[in-house]
């Protein structure tokens, strides 16, 4: 018994009138890795993704928070320039990240409670966890 396939090696492939010759992109792409679990991936990556908590601000800290917005809203009308810490929550798990922005506000909005930056930027001050005039 032979192994090396020697007495078929010489023959071509079998070609069929009704079918044309497929291209060899399209019959590599049939032996090409298959992905039984599409989005298992992606899913593990998000578990994966690391998150910060809200922190609980203290009475100090609500007072310190409260006492630089008043500040900041007795001059509201001279734009002044402040820097901002606030929580930006995730869309797609619990907790978020902390970020920093430093600007001119605009207005206050009462309705919705946040401050208004020149560049249009609106950020909540239920959200903010420092504010800081520069």
């Amino acid at each position: 018994m032979r192994d090396n396939y020697d007495d078929i090696k010489h023959l071509s492939r079998p070609r069929y009138d009704e079918y044309p010759p497929m291209s060899a992109h399209d019959r590599a792409a049939q032996f090409s890795p298959f992905a039984a679990l599409v989005g298992y991936d992606d899913e593990v990556a998000e578990t994966a993704r690391l998150t910060d908590s809200r922190d609980e601000l203290t009475e100090d800290e609500i007072n310190e928070l409260n006492a630089a917005l008043n500040r900041v809203l007795s001059i509201i009308g001279e734009q002044p320039v402040i820097k901002v810490t606030y929580f930006i929550p995730d869309d797609r798990k619990s907790g978020g990240r902390y970020a920093e922005k430093t600007g001119a506000v605009r207005i206050y909005d009462g309705y919705e409670n946040a401050l208004v930056f020149t560049d249009g930027m609106r950020i909540a001050v239920n959200d903010m966890r420092h504010v800081e005039l520069i």
